[in-house]
């Protein structure tokens, strides 16, 4: 649900998102809320039949529907072609949130030589060490770390207990959420069976980076391991869900979705575009290519192709998937059929041989 204490017209709401009003353009609307939820004075939107009873339901003022919606009597409707964007669209212009006065809060610990930029916001007990620097109107919430020789751009907001480590470069709009990691070392270690105190398994220093591209969204609790040498990367404007993982030198390119509880193993590549599902497991070393989607709980093990859709573990064409699954649920009875052909044949050379 969002509100705000001034309302705002239909009219102009319809000319924010483009879409075609059917109803009164003066009507005052103080807010936005899901369909089952809403009432006067709040607008909702409709974009799956799936709500289709709610829809039908909904006590709010007026609806975002789709091009193609009737008109419906009694209830104002904005067509547009993506309710649910238009509805996003609508949360901005209502969520106004009052930003923090810009400077460095007592309590913050700023070395002498890192550069803040006067209009960022450096909160109590956030951290930006020697040589590090924060751009304009960034806000570093309390517990952030930023390390030596990092960088953030301008408008990040980086939450509380957020770590960005050494020499790491996140670029500008980038927002990461509490307690996540950026630069942890990469999971690198050499098996030395002649070790001085017995066999051992060698730390390779990880000697990389994480640069992350502007417009990226990291949630909480991910972590993205530095490369070994070389950069990690997350390209411009792709969104990670909570708990993802990320490890050494993976490549992940512009406008990418991550889903909760997925990770991807080292020097792994993901293109452009690409849907990874939760709790999807990408092994190193491979390519998921450009537009691709990999279904939930699915485990990659070899390049998938460019728009390619695939699902399972190991992973396979998402058709051929379905076509697996389905044919599970029939094995107790393909089982028995079996058994009983068996039983058959032998009966048969039994009378047969005598």
């Amino acid at each position: 649900m969002s509100h705000t204490s001034t309302p705002r017209r239909l009219g102009e709401l319809a000319t924010h998102v483009g879409g075609e009003l059917l109803g009164d353009a003066g009507l005052l609307i103080h807010g936005l809320n899901g369909l089952a939820e809403a009432g006067p004075g709040d607008v909702s939107f409709y974009g799956n039949t799936r709500y289709r009873r709610q829809f039908e339901a909904t006590r709010a003022s007026a609806v975002l529907v789709g091009r193609d919606a009737p008109a419906r009597e009694g209830l104002a409707l904005i067509r547009v072609s993506n309710p649910h964007l238009a509805f996003a669209r609508l949360l901005t212009l209502f969520d106004v949130r009052e930003r923090p006065a810009a400077g460095i809060r007592p309590g913050a610990h700023v070395h002498p030589e890192a550069r803040v930029h006067p209009e960022a916001v450096v909160m109590a007990g956030a951290s930006v060490e020697k040589g590090a620097s924060v751009g304009a109107r960034t806000v570093l919430y309390p517990g952030a770390y930023v390390g030596e020789a990092a960088s953030l751009g301008e408008d990040c907001t980086v939450y509380p207990n957020v770590t960005v480590r050494e020499r790491c470069v996140v670029g500008s709009r980038v927002i990461l959420h509490a307690s996540c990691v950026v630069g942890a070392d990469g999971f690198g270690f050499a098996f030395d069976a002649e070790g001085e105190n017995g066999p051992q398994h060698f730390k390779i220093p990880q000697t990389g980076i994480v640069r992350i591209e502007d417009d990226v969204e990291v949630g909480a609790c991910t972590c993205i391991d530095r490369a070994t040498i070389g950069e990690t990367v997350v390209g411009r404007g792709t969104k990670l869900d909570n708990l993802v993982q990320l490890a050494h030198n993976v490549k992940i390119g512009p406008l990418t979705l991550i889903c909760a509880q997925a990770g991807v193993s080292g020097s792994a590549e993901v293109g452009t575009g690409v849907v990874l599902a939760g709790q999807v497991g990408v092994v190193g070393h491979i390519r998921v290519g450009d537009l691709a989607k990999v279904g939930a709980q699915s485990g990659v093990a070899q390049d998938v192709e460019d728009g390619q859709i695939v699902s399972g573990s190991p992973a396979v064409p998402h058709r051929e998937w379905l076509r697996a699954s389905a044919a599970v649920g029939q094995l107790g009875d393909l089982l028995k059929e079996v058994r009983a052909l068996r039983r058959r044949v032998e009966l048969l050379e039994k009378e047969k041989g005598g």
